[in-house]
This record gives C-alpha cells, structure tokens and sequence, in this order.
C-alpha cells in the first residue's frame, strides 16, 4: 500500500515538497538504495531532479505472515530541507550562578544539570562511581574474575544503570514531558538521527558511552560540575530545609536546592533517610528472572519465516503478559526490558550476590535474546519482613540476590534452569550456551525462588508457551535472579512542586526516588525537578 499525503496536482515534479505514508516490504523499506528507487519511481521524478528522501517515522507491523515497514517519508525538490532535529540548545556560562547540587549522574541526574544550566543555575554533581571511560576496567572485572566494586558496577557510574544496559528510548510516560526534546538532547551529543524515526528507539549500550561523554561535556563547558568517586554520605538538614550534602572525603557542600537522583540500586541513601527519620515508603515492584532464547527463535516466532528473518528485518522483539493466581491472589507476570540480539550482565553492587539484566548492541547482533521475566510482589510478600518498615522490599531483594549467589556457588556465576524443565519441576542436566560471561550453574530454581515467585513464574511460561508456539521450547532458558526492575523504595515527594513533603528543598527524582522506569521517563523527570528548583529558589521563569 503507498498514499501520499497533500498530493493535489498531477504534475508531482513540480511540486517541491512531498509528505508519503508507506506500507512496503522490507527489503524496500529497510533498504536504501531500494527505498530510494522506490519513491522517486511511485513520484514520477528523475534522479537528475536530485530529490532529497528522508524517512521521518518508521514502525514494523509484523501481525500478519508477511511483514510490514509502516513508513512516513518526505521528499524534497530544488529546496533545503529543514533539519530534521531542532536547534542545538546553546548553555549559557552558569560558573558565578547559584549552585545547586545533584546526588547521582544517571539520566535524571544529567539531564537535571543540563536542564539547571539553561535556567541560569550552576549544576554540581556527586557520582559515587566513576566515568564512564574507566569504569569499564570494572566492568570487566566483574565478568572475567568475578569481582564487583561496590561503587564501580554495572549499576553505579557515569551515566548510571542505563549507559551499560539496552538503551532503549521509548516510553509509555507520555504526560511526564517532552519525548521529542528529549530524543533531540541526545541526538545533539551525537546519537543518530535515526531515534527521532524508530518508533521504539534504541541508541545501543557500544554508543552510549560516547553520548554520555559529550553531555559531560556539555555541563563542564558550561561551568558545572562533576566530582567522580564521591560518594554523598549524609545531608545537612536545618530547620526542616536541606541546604547541602557531605561526601566520603568529608567535605561538606551547600546549595540552593538538593536533586536525588541516585538510581534504584543505591540502598544506602534509603538507609539515610531513614535513619535521618526523613519519610520514604515502600512501593510495589517486581522480581524473577532473565529468560534467555537463541535470536533465531524469536525471529522465528515473531516473523512466521522458516529459516531466518532475512537480511532486511532487525533482531525480533516481543511483549508478554499474563495474570495467574497463587493462593487464592491474583499475580501479574510480564516480560520486563526484553533485548534483542542482546547480552545478560552482571548487575550486583556488592560482593555476594546475584543480580542480572539485559543489553543490546547498537546493532542488536548477537545471537541471543534476553528478556527480564518478573511477578509482581505484593503486600502479604513482605508481611515475614515487618521489622524492616518501608525497606521491607530492600530486604526481599537481598535475601533472594545472597541465595542466588550461594548457591550457584558464591562467584558472579549465576544460577540456571531450562525453561521446560522449570515447568515440569526437574533440574536441568546439561544447559544451553549462553550471553552471560560469568557463566552458569545447573540448580532448581525452585531454591532459589520463593513460591510467590516461582509458582506464578511457572503458570505464566505455560501460558507464554500456547501464546507464541515455540517460547517454551528446548533452548531457552532461565538465569536468575532479575530483582533490581525498580526500587522497592519511594521517596515521597508533592505532586506539583516534586518537593519532599516533609524537607523544604529536596527533590527526589527518578528511579531510585521511584518516579521512572527507564532512560527517557528519568530524563523527563529530571528536567521537571529541574524546574521546580529553580522556580521555587531561583525565581526561574519556567
């Protein structure tokens, strides 16, 4: 199918600026050469007319036997198209403006700072771990000598969980601010122009770094700051009001206003503010466990092709959920951060246990598929943990990463179980290659897991199983355990000004506070604690 879009004279030549939605076939959509030839043929025009082609949407509709490139395109003739991102947003010099400080430099925290300097404030950021340059000699060494710096993982550092996870761009966070600002920030630091197209973008943890480094940079030349391997160890509360923190050097710093972004791994700023009676209160999340398939399944399963899913189509995605019941209680379990043509990684932030997550290569090449497989955790879960108030949660998750840990045997090793034999209740004799580098341990997961979670898990896979002939097959297995989806933790904050109910100049931001789920949704928000800031203590019109 192709429509054109205010199409009204025959004559197209003559027109100079075309709009076309296109439904094709891969191998002309996904091609270049072939897309080009394509839309100047259908458009009547000629190669020496010198059309400028660009697609500015593009989806795959793979819900019939032959799949579907949904396209929007624009041609130009004899003019200069408009850029297809906005203006580069020029930061002012913010080093003799106020400061105020930002605990974590994830996607909150960055672009909180980016969002402070173009309101004229000075940003100065804490990152317990390091830049993101550096911080791969410990990534490695967590994957190749099983070692985990509790301050240097794939967790905490430059960019935050997001820069070595997947990458993935989209968001159901519609209302929380401006996607498209968003996207045009990171294509400003070098991203490809390609996620202002995809409908789920995916920037790729191989790139990430790069882009990270240039927001870095962006900040520094602006006059901000960053202080690498310094870890926030308390907050200077006076009269209800924070007015600055105090690191591991025992420096103390002040501020005008206080942005806690510190991620959903950083269990010790929980321990803070509880013991500093400042409120935080539990919320619902989610565990399990990573499910692992060969790519070629998925592609298989998801394309309806025989043999593979060509030279046109990318890795294979999928989305799954279902509701089943455990004791007589409704359970919800659901993929969670699927990756395709991805890697599963050591996740832990501390030595003893056990944590793994998933990501994807820009070009999403490997030849596995990895998805986070979770049920969610009720209130009657943390009913033996009541001694624990709202860290509750905390202490499930550790429980459940330490007997992970211990009985895969007390490396980064992580315990494995095929999925059918999962669901019938056996221990796997042998196990399938794999993504995780640290490798695997045939265990029953069943030890692992409590039967909140691995009753549901088992029901769920079944039904997983007759909704996509060939999920629950030989060669996908299970890799325990996925426990980190989000904080079990929120810190609460006003819904308008996203200011701590209780302290005059804290705001709690993104997913450690409990208000994202993933890079754009914490980016969305930094910006909004950003603004409150500054409209609150600056006087910042926003």
């Amino acid at each position: 199918m192709c429509t054109f879009a205010g199409l009204k004279d025959k004559s197209l030549s003559k027109i100079m600026h075309h709009t076309l939605q296109l439904t094709l076939a891969p191998d002309i959509a996904l091609d270049e050469d072939n897309f080009r030839r394509f839309v100047i043929q259908k458009l009547r025009l000629r190669e020496s007319d010198n059309p400028f082609i660009r697609k500015t949407r593009q989806s795959i509709d793979a819900r019939s036997r032959q799949v579907k490139i949904n396209i929007q395109a624009e041609v130009y003739v004899g003019e200069t198209p408009p850029a297809l991102a906005g203006q580069r947003i020029v930061y002012p010099d913010v080093s003799k403006r106020p400061q105020a400080l930002i605990v974590g430099c994830g996607p909150a925290g960055m672009f909180a700072a980016l969002r402070l300097i173009e309101l004229g404030i000075k940003p100065v950021l804490f990152e317990r771990g390091k830049d993101v340059r550096t911080r791969r000699r410990d990534l490695a060494a967590i994957n190749k000598e099983h070692h985990v710096n509790p301050e240097s993982n794939y967790c905490f550092g430059e960019g935050g969980a997001g820069t070595y996870s997947d990458g993935k761009l989209y968001t159901r966070s519609n209302k929380r601010g401006d996607i498209r600002r968003v996207l045009e920030i990171f294509v400003a630091h070098s991203a490809s122009e390609q996620i202002l197209i995809d409908t789920h973008p995916h920037i790729g943890t191989n790139k990430l770094p790069v882009v990270v480094s240039e927001m870095r940079e962006s900040i520094l030349k602006a006059g901000g700051k960053i202080h690498f391997d310094t870890k926030v160890t308390d907050l200077i509360v006076r009269d209800n009001r924070v007015t600055g923190v105090v690191t591991n050097d025992k420096d103390e710093h002040t501020g005008i206003g206080v942005i806690l972004a510190t991620g959903h791994s950083a269990r010790d700023i929980y321990e803070l503010l509880h013991a500093k009676n400042i409120l935080i209160e539990s919320k619902s999340f989610a565990m399990g466990v990573r499910i692992e398939h060969p790519q070629n399944t998925i592609d298989k399963i998801q394309y309806h092709c025989e043999v593979d899913r060509g030279p046109y189509l990318p890795a294979a995605s999928y989305s799954l959920v279902t509701q089943t019941r455990y004791k007589g209680v409704q359970r919800g379990v659901f993929s969670f951060c699927m990756c395709p043509g991805g890697f599963i990684v050591p996740a832990a932030t501390a030595s003893g246990e056990v944590v793994v997550n998933g990501m994807s290569p820009s070009r999403r090449d490997s030849p596995y598929a990895n998805s986070g497989m979770v049920v969610t955790i009720e209130e009657a879960d943390l009913a033996p943990y009541k001694e624990f108030g709202p860290m509750a949660g905390l202490q499930l998750q550790r429980e459940l990463e330490q007997a992970a840990c211990k009985l895969a045997g007390a490396t980064q090793t992580a315990p494995a179980q095929l999925a059918v034999d999962f669901v019938k209740g056996r221990t796997s004799a042998h196990l399938r290659d794999t993504s995780y580098q640290p490798g695997l341990q045939s265990v029953d997961l069943y030890d692992v897991l409590p039967g909140h979670i691995a009753f549901p898990l088992r029901d769920a896979l079944s039904d997983f199983g007759r909704k996509m002939r060939g999920y629950l097959s030989g060669d996908a297995q299970l890799i325990g355990v996925e426990s980190r989806t989000s904080s079990p933790v929120r810190i609460p904050r006003e819904r308008e000004s996203c200011e701590h109910p209780e302290v005059k100049g804290l705001f709690p931001c993104g997913e450690g506070a409990g208000y994202a789920g993933g890079i754009m949704s914490a980016a969305m928000d930094g910006e909004r604690c950003a603004e409150q800031l500054a409209r609150l203590y600056a006087g910042a019109l926003v």
